[in-house]
């Protein structure tokens, strides 16, 4: 089966190589021609557009930074793609916008998948990361196998806009504990322990965490570097919160967790690694959490 893959980011540069990598015939496309060299390294063929990208694909990939922009994507796209072609969206995007877009993609006389995935940009080079899937079964039976080499892990949630629901609670789950292990890791560091060794016990307690576990390592570094942003952040945030006034349910935490994403990228900008959201309490204490055998990155 012939791919299209437009969006090469953090994220889905990733993505693209997994396929490329497993051969399967891919055509892929980015605005930022960086990742140019190293897909055609791997068989891929850069194309020029996204409409050049997916004329004659048996299914295009989407991993792209906003429903806008996802949106705008479609509008070139739409009118190159064969008929019984296939979309598979890997971006992170509000139920309304995947249910909207997909009726589109529908009414044009071609499939719709949604698959946003969670796990960190870490997994995603590995080809570990976690896939959620909504949409028909028959579509998504179709495509698993080049789903498989992108994530170990798959889950078929259900009809379409369920996979963006829960990857809206996975993400929401991430920052929460984001901000709680920041606090958990200056108490050590003002209470007077080593910080490495705290960090160690923390992983082997009931009080660990895989953000702990894997962006904990990266704030004891300095790095921050996790390859999502504050703007991704609030974004995801604002999904949960929108979630939440529409199924009635209280988002205290979720809530008090936005307005300190509010604070740190009115602090460090929009473009701001989202773990330094945790640089927030280390500029206001003048403490900093740094510690020695972290990596800048996580591989």
């Amino acid at each position: 089966m012939e791919y299209a893959f437009i969006g090469l980011g953090n994220l889905g540069g990733h993505l693209a190589a997994s396929c490329a990598r497993a051969g399967f015939p891919l055509r892929v496309h980015d605005r930022d021609p960086a990742q140019r060299a190293r897909l055609e390294g791997l068989g891929a063929v850069w194309a020029d557009s996204p409409a050049q990208a997916v004329a004659g694909a048996d299914a295009v990939i989407t991993c792209l930074p906003s429903p806008a922009v996802s949106e705008a994507v479609l509008e070139q796209i739409l009118p190159a793609m064969r008929q019984g072609a296939d979309w598979i969206e890997m971006s992170t995007l509000g139920r309304d916008d995947i249910l909207r877009l997909s009726e589109r993609v529908q009414a044009a006389g071609m499939g719709a998948l949604e698959c946003p995935v969670t796990g960190g940009v870490h997994l995603a080079a590995q080809g570990k990361i976690t896939v959620l899937v909504g949409g028909e079964a028959e579509i998504f039976a179709r495509h698993r196998p080049a789903l498989a080499v992108m994530g170990d892990r798959i889950f078929h949630m259900g009809p379409l806009g369920s996979a963006a629901l829960i990857k809206v609670i996975t993400n929401m789950l991430a920052f929460i504990h984001l901000v709680a292990d920041g606090e958990a890791l200056m108490l050590a560091k003002r209470g007077g322990l080593d910080l490495k060794t705290a960090w160690q016990a923390i992983a082997a307690s009931s009080g660990s965490s895989f953000v702990h576990e894997t962006e904990g390592q990266l704030i004891l570094n300095g790095s921050y570097d996790v390859a999502f942003t504050m703007d991704l952040a609030l974004k995801d945030l604002g999904f949960a919160m929108a979630f939440g006034r529409e199924y009635g349910v209280p988002m205290d935490l979720a809530g008090l967790t936005n307005q300190t994403f509010v604070k740190g990228r009115a602090a460090y900008g929009g473009a701001a690694q989202s773990t330094q959201i945790v640089k927030l309490l280390e500029d206001v204490l003048g403490t900093d959490l740094r510690a020695e055998g972290f990596p800048a990155r996580l591989e």
